[in-house]
């Protein structure tokens, strides 16, 4: 803070190495997360009585680049309205002059884990099925609403014990017009696309390439694609689902071409064994929740090309995760960003 005073209405507490200054309202502050992103307490709301989580951005205002990010995550969190979607509480700052404005802290609803805790646990069909349903719906109504999440990865969806899921951070959110012609270091890389990493325009499927990467994991319990670097990303997606067709590598730039054709070729290696059947657990009580139903899925949304891949709509329509469905989740909104 460019001011060491503290408002009447606010304190100040260490966190961890950080201050934290924060509204009288919210008590009971504990470090829950800290990332490049900033950090993130739980708290208690001493006016609704309830539990929430404060984020303060990590020097949102440092550069254009900071103040973009903060700016994209205030205002779609603000707008984007979905019972999957993180929704925005508050947001305050403890200064009050524009040559003092530093801190940026946003008030969310508290949950209990996220999925990075959720993939040690042994699952059944249903709960499987359940969060996949669910991080669909989200994407599906960001879609809707003409955003590209672009980051979704395990860390940034977060769960209750009754298998509520939602998503979170928008820091790298774009909109559908603008992502065609984006950098391709969006999405951690273990998440990333195939059209990401090979440098090609991206579109909405880039968040099912992701959302498949983590369903993935949810099954085996390990990350799918743990690439050291980016040349290696592309190398062990290749390994699992072998070289792409050539339809495919004529679309790519021709120094990008080239260097793709020239490393070593790989065949697929079978759904079957990817995801073993000891993977799964033992049958579920809707017929439809099957090892093989959930491969059929995973075998749609990991596909190289982009064009081939299956819609976030098919998705939704699929069995192993249609017999959740209700209009009113699925269904988007009107805003278009």
């Amino acid at each position: 803070m460019a001011s060491t005073s503290v408002p009447d209405n606010y304190y100040a507490v260490p966190i961890g190495e950080t201050q934290m200054v924060i509204l009288k309202r919210y008590e009971n502050l504990r470090l829950i997360g800290s990332g490049a992103q900033g950090i993130v307490c739980a708290a208690t709301d001493t006016v609704t009585n309830k539990p929430v989580a404060i984020k303060k951005l990590s020097r949102p205002f440092q550069n254009v680049t900071h103040a973009k990010r903060a700016y994209r995550e205030f205002i779609l969190m603000n707008l984007v309205n979905h019972k999957n979607i993180i929704g925005l509480l508050n947001a305050f700052s403890p200064q009050r002059e524009v040559n003092e404005f530093n801190d940026l802290y946003i008030v969310m609803e508290l949950m209990d884990a996220n999925l990075c805790q959720v993939i040690q646990m042994d699952l059944d069909h249903e709960r499987l099925s359940y969060l996949l349903y669910q991080m669909l719906c989200g994407i599906k109504h960001l879609h809707s609403a003409g955003i590209i999440h672009r980051d979704l990865k395990p860390s940034n969806i977060v769960v209750k014990s009754d298998c509520t899921l939602k998503i979170l951070d928008f820091g790298l959110a774009r909109t559908a017009v603008e992502a065609f012609m984006m950098t391709p270091y969006v999405v951690t890389r273990y998440y990333r696309a195939p059209e990401v990493i090979l440098g090609m325009g991206y579109g909405e499927n880039v968040d099912v390439w992701s959302v498949g990467c983590i369903f993935g994991e949810l099954i085996r319990g390990r990350v799918l694609f743990p690439g050291a670097d980016h040349i290696d990303q592309w190398t062990r997606i290749i390994e699992l689902l072998g070289t792409p067709d050539s339809q495919f590598l004529s679309r790519l730039q021709t120094t990008v071409r080239n260097y793709v054709e020239n490393r070593p070729k790989y065949q697929p290696v079978p759904f079957e064994t990817l995801f073993a059947d000891n993977m799964f657990p033992p049958g579920a009580d809707n017929a439809r929740l099957t090892a093989a139903k959930a491969r059929d899925l995973l075998a749609r949304m990991l596909v190289i090309d982009p064009e081939k891949r299956i819609s976030v709509d098919d998705a939704l329509a699929h069995e192993y995760v249609n017999v959740w469905y209700d209009a009113s989740e699925v269904s988007g909104i009107s805003i278009i960003l």
